[in-house]
């Protein structure tokens, strides 16, 4: 959509074809369904692979056991010696299955008594684990853990060893599996602490491993995490390049000479440039390759016409490909001029943006990505052509749509805080995402209290330092709220200057400092209830009605007239584009979500959607009227209807009859007072005294039945892919029903509900299950499809209205590769050891001492003897099964085990292996409750080895 800032030189619509296009209020406010999938984008790392499923979860903290012994105090100071949940052998088997992203913040009930910024969501602690198996042959390789957003705080654990602590839940997490890894029958375990209890925001921020996790498998020769810098350059004479920079690693123990090679591609994927240069690289220090590819004459990325260029990095050993990374570059150049503001490719742009927090109704922060990828388009619909993320660093998934539909992203810090742990988050963010077309700011706050201080000043300027060394393509800016006519303050560390809600500042700050570029990075703050029509705050409502601009911020008419008329002002970020869970000013409790969104919490239109398209929007005819037609008891009572147009006039009609006429001022659309009638309001637009659009709103009957409208009407049967259903009641023509305030209940078979709103801040019920009530006549279902071809079918059932069923077909789809489950082990690993004698040991007395000095010790993984003191050796343990062990009973396993030998548990002998060569031994264990004592009583061969020559462990029963 073309979106200047005025109704001034406004392009011509486009001629109709047989007739224009009409708003009706008795179809469902939101997009007809679409057919077909949507493209899933290419992977940046075709060989990472998901580690979403099989984690096990537990609410609440696990606490540590208090350390006591000189043996327990001496192997507490171990590396791999974690207790408690961190430890291998901990029993989680009881613990919930849960696949990522989850947010265990949603699932809980709202809490009168939790913190009103956080929805009055209680967050606290958690744990996860999970163990993987790795295959032998990826002994060499490269392995990393990449955790994408962990809320809030994290200690992360790999084999009883701590890896890693992160102190924000807006970063993602590195984790070099390698130097941990064991590989074969013995798993890997993953335990992390997750502490939620910590707040970064004022805003819902969920709590738990909300985005995606993957494990990374590389050659010893690869590249680095965020290692390739690829993005495109335009020289003074007009030419075009794309430098590149590659930063290799390298975990052999020799100097290794790769070639690098990359390859820009046109749009149609044909191979235009390619270039090469060998790079040596030496053990475990990294290496920078770097290529310099010139292009001609490339199509121009902008939010009108995204155009993406394949861009993929290979390294080369020899002829064998050994590594390699995909994206897609976009060609522009955007500039910030202190008088005329925004340009893009040239030419001027006025931004017109959007402030988004990172959650959805139902599901929280653990957003699918193809919600992510909704989220957008509804943007998009919306005539926006930029995206704040507020106020942290976005999700890939976000940022990938962003590129693919055109939609320019204000990047964001969390943290204020140029301190090493900070500066390495604010690091983190400019490598993962300055390849990215969509990003064209970089902004290191929001509204902090030192931002008009020296001490503030110099904060940012070494932030902004960190930045340009790492981006010197894009400007920095700071969102701030005073303090920018100080002597010392950080307008003067950065490019452009943020300003939220500083209407009477503009002209001020532009007089005083006319060469600084600046911009609204948060504007507006307005109230609105979705469907609502009267402010009444005693009930927690306000209208709908542009009426409510929060007291530091203004109302979404003024706001933008502000940044309009403005040509030094770029443009502006609207305080919000979606409603949020949280913060719900101007209100407490029960509201728990925010009314500021110019979409409520689902992503359904308020008067605000229709207002800002007939502002924004210039190349289409938008016209819509508001509110509905249905007031039932005031016949005769003048209703106020508000026409939101970018027409240049419009006529309105009641029953066909002319009840009022006005020139339309975009900046302040016509409004008219009409007596009211049942029956049809018509409104018609004009454009050059051509009719260019209708709008109608009816009086419509009782709601009869419920309707359920897709997103799309087919899934991909990934196990995966998830969308949005809408929930109205329509009449007995089919209409739209708006004031129908109903439960609703669900049941679904070939996928799953996995979240479910209306809209409402004031509503306290479940946001998880299968029920949920319609708000002034909507509600949304998110579901996801099972794996496989099928049919995904949604039913619906409301008290007193017709059920109503929707299929959606699921068509065959390859799901991307997961790390594969395993279940619940345990290992035996440390054993205390009679020594070898001539005899056979007791199997019922005890082993050794409490002393480690006294007793010899046993390990799985390694063989004793041969003894000239004799052939049986013994082993024992005290050990207390999994739980589901305990219940079902188990089998315990010898992996390998070397001698003849006798298993004795809890003074019975419950197997026997009577070869003596090395051989795998299953042994049934019993089910039982307690701590269960093991004796091993092994008997080696004459002159060899014996004992456990792989790992012992206790395994659940399987079902045939």
């Amino acid at each position: 959509m073309a979106t200047t800032a005025l109704a001034t030189a406004l392009p011509a619509f486009p001629a109709r074809a047989k007739a224009v296009d009409t708003y009706n209020g008795g179809d469902v406010p939101m997009p007809a369904p679409r057919d077909g999938l949507d493209p899933r984008p290419t992977p940046e790392e075709p060989g990472r692979l998901l580690l979403d499923q099989g984690w096990r979860f537990h609410l609440g903290d696990v606490p540590m056991p208090e350390i006591k012994g000189h043996q327990a105090t001496y192997e507490n100071a171990k590396a791999g010696a974690a207790h408690g949940a961190a430890a291998m052998t901990f029993d989680d088997s009881d613990w919930r299955e849960v696949t990522l992203p989850h947010d265990w913040a949603i699932e809980g009930a709202v809490d009168p008594q939790a913190n009103v910024s956080q929805g009055y969501r209680r967050r606290g602690i958690g744990w996860y684990r999970r163990t993987i198996r790795l295959d032998p042959a990826l002994q060499g390789k490269f392995l990393e853990i990449d955790f994408g957003g962990i809320a809030t705080n994290a200690t992360i654990w790999i084999n009883g060893t701590i890896v890693d602590r992160n102190w924000s839940g807006f970063n993602g997490v590195h984790v070099d599996l390698t130097p941990y890894a064991r590989f074969g029958d013995e798993l890997n375990t993953i335990a992390i602490r997750v502490d939620a209890e910590p707040m970064e925001g004022w805003w819902y921020e969920g709590a738990g491993i909300y985005r995606h996790v993957w494990l990374a498998v590389r050659a010893p020769v690869y590249i680095v995490t965020d290692g390739v810098h690829c993005d495109p350059r335009r020289a003074a004479d007009g030419s075009w390049s794309v430098p590149v920079e590659v930063t290799l690693g390298n975990i052999s123990t020799e100097n290794r000479t790769v070639m690098v090679q990359v390859t820009l591609a046109s749009t149609d994927n044909v191979g235009i440039v390619v270039q090469s240069v060998h790079a040596e690289v030496r053990p475990l220090v990294t290496a920078t390759a770097r290529l310099d590819l010139p292009v001609t004459d490339p199509q121009l990325w902008s939010p009108e016409s995204p155009t993406l260029y394949p861009l993929e990095v290979r390294v080369l050993d020899g002829d064998k490909l050994i590594d390699t990374r995909h994206f897609n570059i976009g060609f522009r150049t955007f500039t910030f001029d202190s008088r005329t503001g925004f340009h893009l490719n040239g030419q001027p742009l006025k931004i017109k943006g959007t402030c988004n927090h990172q959650d959805h109704a139902g599901v929280g922060t653990a957003i699918p990505d193809s919600l992510w990828d909704w989220r957008v388009r509804r943007l998009k619909a919306l005539g926006s052509n930029a995206i704040r993320m507020s106020h942290n660093a976005p999700p890939t998934e976000l940022l990938d749509a962003c590129d693919r539909h055109g939609l320019l992203v204000m990047n964001e810090n969390r943290q204020f805080n140029p301190s090493p742990d900070y500066m390495a988050q604010l690091e983190w963010l400019v490598r993962r995402d300055r390849n990215r077309p969509s990003v064209f700011l970089w902004s290191v706050f929001n509204e902090e209290p030192m931002q008009g201080s020296p001490q503030g000043y110099e904060m940012v300027r070494r932030m902004a330092a960190t930045v340009k060394a790492l981006d010197d393509s894009r400007p920095v800016t700071a969102a701030m709220n005073d303090g920018m006519f100080t002597p010392s303050n950080v307008s003067q560390a950065v490019d452009v200057v943020g300003f939220n809600y500083q209407i009477p500042q503009y002209d001020k700050y532009h007089a005083a400092f006319p060469d600084k570029p600046l911009t609204s990075s948060e504007d507006t703050s307005a109230f609105s209830t979705r469907g609502e029509w009267v402010t009444d705050k005693t009930r927690n409502i306000m209208t709908s009605y542009d009426d409510e601009g929060a007291p530091w911020g203004a109302t979404h008419a003024a706001a933008w007239k502000a940044i309009a008329e403005r040509p030094f002002v770029a443009g502006g970020f609207v305080w919000t584009g979606f409603d949020y869970h949280g913060e719900p000013t101007p209100f407490e409790w029960p509201s728990t979500s925010s009314f500021f969104g110019i979409m409520d919490i689902c992503g359904f239109p308020k008067l605000a959607f229709h207002q800002h398209r007939a502002q924004w929007i210039d190349d289409t005819p938008v016209l819509a009227l508001q509110p509905h037609w249905n007031w039932p008891g005031k016949e005769g009572t003048p209703i106020r209807v508000v026409v939101l147009t970018n027409a240049e006039r419009v006529t309105l009609l009641l029953n066909g009859k002319k009840v009022g006429e006005a020139a339309v001022d975009r900046l302040k659309q016509p409004e008219f007072q009409v007596p009211y009638a049942p029956g049809k309001l018509e409104a018609i637009g004009y454009r050059g005294g051509r009719e260019v659009a209708r709008a109608v709103i009816e009086t419509v009957g009782a709601a009869v039945k419920l309707r359920l409208t897709p997103d799309r009407r087919v899934m991909a049967g990934d196990g995966e892919d998830a969308q949005p259903i809408t929930v109205d009641a329509v009449d007995s023509r089919g209409r739209h029903v708006p004031l129908v305030n109903l439960p609703a209940g669900f049941t679904i078979e070939g996928g799953e509900i996995i979240g479910l709103g209306n809209g409402n801040p004031n509503d306290h019920d479940p946001e998880k299950g299968s029920a949920r009530k319609l708000f002034n006549g909507l509600a949304q279902v998110i579901v996801r499809a099972a794996a496989g071809r099928g049919k995904l079918v949604l039913r619906a059932t409301a008290p007193g209205l017709e059920p109503t069923t929707l299929t959606i077909d699921r068509v065959v789809a390859t799901p991307r590769a997961q790390v594969a489950d395993t279940r619940p082990e345990m290992l035996l690993s440390f054993w205390a050891r009679v020594p070898f004698t001539a005899t056979r040991p007791d199997p019922n007395a005890k082993v050794g001492t409490d002393d480690r000095y006294a007793t010899a010790r046993g390990r799985s993984g390694r063989l004793e003897g041969p003894s000239d003191a004799g052939r049986w050796n013994g082993y024992q343990m005290n050990f207390t099964p999994p739980a589901s062990v305990r219940r079902r009973g188990g089998v315990l396993t010898f992996t390998e085990l070397a001698g003849s030998a006798e298993i004795w548990l809890d003074g019975k002998k419950i197997g026997e292996k009577r070869d003596p060569a090395s051989a795998r031994l299953d042994v049934t264990l019993p089910a039982g409750q307690g701590e269960r004592s093991l004796v091993v009583l092994v008997q080696a061969e004459p002159g060899k080895a014996s004992g456990f020559g792989k790992m012992v462990v206790v395994r659940e029963k399987v079902d045939q």
